[in-house]
This record gives structure tokens, C-alpha cells and sequence, in this order.
């Protein structure tokens, strides 16, 4: 994983993303999902993009399915940008750089 892409989990989930400061990009996948692997490098290449005004990470839906489920998350990859520690807006599906950074630049 990038270094600019955060790992969210159970332990940091709200104090990295729901107590966050700024929009929060998290991306729920699975290693094993054919699509959530095609859009690992247009998440890392975001991160990029939007570092300073968002923080981007992923959320390993294998090892964390109670996040999943707090989440209404029932298919992958879903990409949720969380604003003030709401749900902002929501992607399922192999998703382009450019709507996920409109999305972010709406939020931030």
C-alpha cells in the first residue's frame, strides 16, 4: 500500500475518520476482488492528488467485517467519503480518478 493511503481499522476508524478534520476517501475491499485490485492504484494515485486537503485509506473488509457492516457496505469495492464524520457520498464499483477527485474537491 502506498504510504500516502492510511490502513482504517477497528482501533483508528474514529479518530482517523470520524473525528477527522478534514474529508476522509475510505475504501472498503478485499484482496481476493478482481475490481477492488484494479482500483488500488487509482486510489493511491488520489491520495496524491488531495493530500494536505484529505486523507485517503482502505478498509480490509476480511478482517474488519464489523466496519463493513456499520457501513451498510454489501458489495466492493464501495468508496465512502466521509465528511464532519457523516457519509458524504458514496461509490460502488470500479470508479474513475477523475469522479472520485470532483467528489472530494465538492466535500473539502
Amino acid at each position: 500500500m502506498a504510504k500516502n493511503v492510511m490502513e482504517f481499522n477497528r482501533d483508528n476508524f474514529e479518530s482517523e475518520v470520524l473525528e477527522s478534520d478534514v474529508p476522509v476517501v475510505v475504501d472498503f475491499w478485499a484482496e481476493w476482488c478482481g475490481p477492488c485490485r484494479a482500483l488500488t492504484p487509482i486510489v493511491e494515485q488520489l491520495a496524491g492528488e488531495v493530500q494536505g486537503k484529505a486523507k485517503v485509506g482502505k478498509v480490509d473488509i476480511q478482517s474488519e467485517r464489523s466496519l463493513a457492516t456499520d457501513h451498510g457496505i454489501t458489495s466492493i469495492p464501495t468508496i465512502i467519503i466521509f465528511k464532519d464524520g457523516e457519509p458524504a457520498k458514496q461509490f460502488i464499483g470500479l470508479t474513475s480518478l477523475k469522479d472520485l477527485k470532483s467528489a472530494v474537491d465538492a466535500v473539502a
